[in-house]
């Protein structure tokens, strides 16, 4: 037995066990390719959802053998696809958490929405396991979950999903450095302040449009790689920092006006850079567009504050003030439903963050 493992055996936490629920988000302004080890091409910022989430149970349990032992349930099941991408991202930060490979692990994943449904579930699960990473590290290191666990996690969570960063945090987050909003930096999410949120964006909601279930025709990862020697990307980033600088007014402000401009030109400008990439890559389908026009229209002729965004597929994401969720909720069971695969959608809203969970799933 190597000195490491034997200071191990002498550890009282030779088991142990942690469990969070973490949330998906919704990009805003999007991110949308990428340099170095998960670095942004350019800032972003998103709604953490509430309902949208990943609950994962990880137990450990000390060992005598080098190297990364780990077993992995999706929903129930055995999941190898998942578990050997697990078992690469815990390799590939073995010098930040050398303990990992001194205990055997074992983690349990479960969702509350179903695959390919238009919900980033690689932010909600990746920011869950890095939070019971973190909370395993604090367990046998004996640290705070004070301010620097909550960014060290994120920083894991960016590392295993870019995005994921973010659903470390409850309300608006923003990633990626940015003279727009102090603090901001590449490493990991920064939440905004209840003093940088006018009331009106504290209540707001999203209702997911599922055009299509079918899993998306590019990979995130195959997606950002588009960007590199994109013929528009220099002018994409810049003007995202802009667009970014914008929004982060109007949310202070509660100008709704430009809320919905500069969500929804990110929303388009993110499709039209696939479009125009090589190879072109058309994610929108005919439903999509549907929904797109009979929400604008609706917006204009009624006045009611209803946007929308989407991320890299075909599925909606329908954004409004909780004071308006009324009209607006009828608005889309009469006329967006029908527009969806199996008159399947969604409701939820922004939420308030991770939630440490205190049992064992069962």
């Amino acid at each position: 037995m190597n000195q490491t493992l034997k200071q191990n055996s002498e550890n009282p936490t030779l088991t142990g066990t942690a469990a969070w629920r973490c949330p998906s988000n919704i990009a805003l302004v999007k991110y949308w390719g990428k340099k170095g080890r998960q670095i942004p091409a350019n800032p972003s910022i998103s709604f953490t959802l509430q309902d949208a989430h990943t609950d994962m149970h990880l137990a450990w349990k000390a060992k005598n053998t080098p190297g990364i032992d780990l077993e992995f349930t999706f929903e129930g099941q055995l999941n190898y696809k998942f578990q050997e991408k697990i078992a690469k991202f815990l390799e590939s930060i073995m010098l930040e958490m050398p303990f990992l490979e001194q205990y055997s692990l074992n983690i349990a994943s479960r969702n509350s929405f179903p695959h390919s449904t238009g919900i980033a579930s690689s932010a909600s699960s990746m920011s869950a396991l890095a939070m019971c990473l973190c909370t395993m590290e604090a367990a046998i290191e004996g640290l705070p979950q004070d301010e620097a666990f909550y960014q060290r996690a994120s920083h894991f969570a960016r590392l295993a999903s870019g995005s994921a960063c973010r659903s470390v945090y409850g309300g608006l987050v923003a990633w990626g450095k940015t003279e727009a909003l102090e603090g901001s930096n590449n490493e990991y999410g920064v939440a905004l302040t209840e003093a940088q949120i006018h009331p009106t964006f504290r209540k707001y909601k999203d209702a997911v449009l599922i055009v299509s279930r079918t899993e998306k025709e590019v990979s995130s990862r195959a997606g950002h790689a588009l960007m590199d020697g994109h013929p528009y990307a220099e002018a994409r980033y810049a003007d995202a920092e802009v667009n970014l600088a914008a929004l982060l007014q109007a949310i202070g402000n509660g100008d709704v006006t430009n809320f919905i401009r500069l969500v929804e030109h990110e929303a388009l400008s993110l499709h039209a850079l696939m479009m125009v990439s090589n190879p072109s890559v058309v994610l929108f389908k005919p439903n999509t567009w549907e929904i797109i026009n009979r929400l604008r229209t609706f917006r204009q002729e009624t006045g009611y504050n209803i946007c929308f965004t989407l991320d890299a597929g075909p599925n909606v994401h329908v954004l409004y003030p909780e004071a308006e969720s009324g009209i607006v909720e009828r608005f889309i069971r009469e006329e967006l439903v029908v527009y969806c695969e199996g008159n399947y959608w969604i409701a939820d809203r922004v939420g308030s963050g991770p939630l440490k969970l205190e049992h064992e799933e069962g």
